[in-house]
């Protein structure tokens, strides 16, 4: 089957080791369920990949892609969550847990193979390539705001790095759920997109915000962190799930996150619960997600390009039609 995969690793040029072409395909297993992919999103997870960051070159070639819309094998429309192991579902029972890609073979393919646990109903409403959207980037921000931010209507929260999947989806659900969202970016177009989607006020990072606020959701890491911490009001949660400029900031911060008991909650992805609320909010409330471009499996490389590039502004889709 047709399959975009990670052939090497290269840490400085990452889409050096992208390779198109023919895999396996996946083969049955008790316990497991093959799935026909119609609509695939990229994420960052998959440039950290082809720079070896949780896939080690033993594991190579590895199809690429933990999102994924399709259909079963009778028929049903579904979505994938695409933690793996967690539960022990479908895989040992003390198999830690893992992101598709870091053990097994992604969604960037004809058809991928999940354990049976991992598949979901995909709310009608949804399209194939909105649905694809959710699993990784909305999930991360649906579980960052709701579970590790504890925010509620009425509540403010700052979204740091506007354009980005979990950002963006972050601005959408917050401003669905009642939030007074503030948005930063380095673009002015970007700014204006938020503002869009829901934000009361976009800024340049760094830039002072009119209120001190309740929440933080940082995915950007080093460029940001110390306008992050400075933002908040006393006894304010920083949750943050990514570090897209580095992990090492020049001020850690550590006197105000003290002084003001501060939160600093780390967050990963999210549990099946957590997407199935996620879908049934999506569907009840009329959300969606920002589709920045949709493109065949055939032109993956140019969604790669544009990912690295850092100029979209939401999701890349990947169709199989």
């Amino acid at each position: 089957m047709f399959a975009v995969y990670a052939a090497r690793i290269d840490r400085d040029q990452p889409l050096t080791g992208l390779e198109l072409g023919e895999r396996p395909a996946p083969e049955a297993r008790p316990g497991w369920s093959t799935i026909t992919v119609r609509a695939a999103s990229l994420n960052h997870h998959d440039l950290w990949s082809l720079r070896g960051v949780g896939l080690p070159e033993d594991r190579l070639p590895m199809i690429l892609g933990c999102d994924a819309a399709g259909i079963d094998a009778d028929g049903n429309e579904v979505v994938l969550h695409s933690v793996i192991g967690q539960t022990g579902h479908g895989v040992g029972p003390r198999e830690p847990r893992s992101i598709l890609t870091e053990r097994y073979q992604g969604t960037f393919a004809e058809q991928v193979a999940v354990p049976t646990w991992n598949v979901l109903p995909k709310p009608a409403g949804l399209s194939f390539a909105e649905a694809a959207c959710l699993p990784t980037a909305w999930l991360t921000a649906y579980r960052m705001l709701f579970t590790n931010a504890g925010v509620r209507p009425g509540d403010s929260v700052l979204v740091q790095g506007a354009g980005g999947g979990v950002a963006t989806a972050a601005i959408i659900l917050g401003k669905a759920a009642g939030l007074r969202v503030f948005a930063t970016s380095r673009d002015e177009a970007k700014r204006k997109r938020a503002m869009e989607l829901g934000a009361v006020e976009a800024v340049e990072p760094g830039a002072r915000l009119p209120q001190r606020v309740d929440a933080v959701i940082e995915t950007v890491g080093a460029a940001t962190w110390s306008h992050s911490v400075k933002s908040l009001r006393p006894g304010g949660t920083l949750v943050i799930s990514g570090a897209t400029s580095g992990d090492r900031p020049s001020h850690a911060e550590l006197t105000r996150i003290f002084f003001l008991e501060l939160k600093v909650v780390g967050s990963t992805m999210g549990t099946k619960d957590e997407l199935e609320d996620l879908l049934s909010f999506c569907a009840e409330a009329g959300v969606r997600p920002v589709i920045d471009e949709e493109l065949p499996l055939d032109r993956a490389r140019e969604g790669f390009e544009r990912l690295a590039s850092g100029e979209q502004f939401g999701k890349i889709v990947l169709t199989n039609h």
